[in-house]
């Protein structure tokens, strides 16, 4: 009897939180068991000679943790020595589509525009925007900015960045080195 007074107590909302909370705890133990399926595929991946079966591994890894970013890292280390940079943009727009905010990813696809012969600074331009506007702080972000700029010809937000990308050298010289060698070179210096 004590037993029914109870679950009349809980009613129907509390049923409701309990199936919920069971639903979440069920759905949260199948994402820790597809991140680590998808794990063992990359470290798979990682030892494998055969690059074309890697390659495949890694593809399923991403598909079965899209969030797990290892997966596209050593995709687009791939296809990036192979110089597929229109393979190293869909691996990192791939990763966006599930991590809005991954820093890395956008200045991955700006580096794989600028990597193509000629560069595509036009294309490179809107994904370091955004890397910067996800972090406004990073030197990378704030000098590539600068760098496009310049090969577009817009000498003074180029040289609005690359003064940034100058200030903040103390976390890294070699940024603001190169910022100030950008500089000189556009005669903003």
């Amino acid at each position: 009897m004590r037993a029914r007074t109870k679950l009349a107590l809980v009613g129907p909302v509390g049923l409701l939180v309990a199936l919920l909370a069971t639903g979440v705890a069920a759905t949260a133990r199948a994402d820790e068991a597809n991140a680590a399926k998808a794990r063992s595929l990359v470290e798979a991946a990682i030892n494998m000679t055969d690059s074309q079966q890697a390659v495949k591994l890694l593809w399923q890894a991403s598909d079965i943790d899209p969030t797990l970013e290892d997966p596209y890292v050593y995709l687009g280390l791939y296809y990036n020595s192979r110089s597929q940079f229109d393979q190293v943009v869909s691996v990192y727009k791939k990763l966006i589509k599930y991590e809005p905010n991954s820093l890395s990813a956008y200045l991955n696809i700006g580096e794989a525009y600028m990597s193509f012969t000629p560069p595509k600074a036009a294309d490179a331009l809107p994904y370091y925007q955004k890397a910067y506007q996800i972090d406004s702080t990073s030197a990378f972000a704030t000098l590539r900015l600068g760098e496009v700029y310049a090969q577009m010809g817009n000498r003074e937000q180029a040289a609005h960045y690359l003064n940034l990308a100058m200030t903040n050298g103390a976390k890294n010289p070699a940024v603001a080195a190169e910022a100030r060698k950008v500089l000189g070179d556009i005669g903003a210096m």
